[in-house]
């Protein structure tokens, strides 16, 4: 997310965010976390913390954020998202960033309502406009559309989050993983310039 938004001028990208519930994918494609083989788990710990020193994005994790993050229903998020982008699509980005923030680097709970509406407000959405985006979330609409980019994520080959779907020369590619920015680059013919491109 953080790589891809620093790299959409540089490579001349349209980047669209696409609103998809992990555990629709999850559960369609019989993935399981892998953090629940422990000798993974062990292993991600570790490789987190490299991967954020490497990509220089403010993610903090440890072995009990694993119950937090099991623990922890993100479809209220998600279906907020998928409400904004159905409404307001320029605070898309803005409200994504800002819910992975708080989720991977402060570590807060961002099932609640008020911690809902909190982030909206952090990312520039008038308090009005947080509560209508709300009391959508439990719409036939609002939840068909994110059962639709779902199955439209899985329709592409996810099978977990993140997956980028690159649209070039015709032909939808996906990638799986937050180390396959260079192979996206060479994909569509441009030049991986690190994770923090000046």
């Amino acid at each position: 997310l953080q790589v891809l938004c620093r790299y959409r001028h540089i490579w001349n990208i349209d980047l669209r965010f696409r609103p998809a519930f992990l555990g629709g994918i999850m559960q369609a494609t019989g993935n399981k976390p892998p953090a629940m083989l422990p000798k993974r788990a062990e292993y991600m710990l570790k490789d987190v913390k490299r991967m954020a020193k490497y990509y220089q994005v403010p993610v903090q994790i440890s072995e009990s954020d694993f119950q937090r993050i099991f623990g922890t229903s993100t479809l209220g998020a998600m279906r907020f998202i998928t409400a904004i982008d159905m409404t307001q699509p320029r605070y898309l980005e803005p409200l994504s960033r800002e819910f992975w923030i708080r989720f991977w680097s402060q570590r807060e709970d961002i099932s609640q309502p008020e911690n809902i509406l909190a982030v909206a407000g952090q990312a520039g959405l008038s308090s009005e406009l947080a509560q209508k985006l709300l009391e959508m979330i439990s719409s036939p609409a609002v939840k068909n559309r994110l059962r639709e980019t779902t199955e439209e994520a899985i329709k592409y080959g996810a099978f977990g989050m993140p997956a980028v779907v690159a649209h070039f020369n015709g032909e939808p590619h996906l990638f799986f993983g937050s180390d396959r920015l260079e192979l996206l680059g060479s994909v569509i013919g441009e030049k991986w310039l690190g994770p923090v491109p000046s």
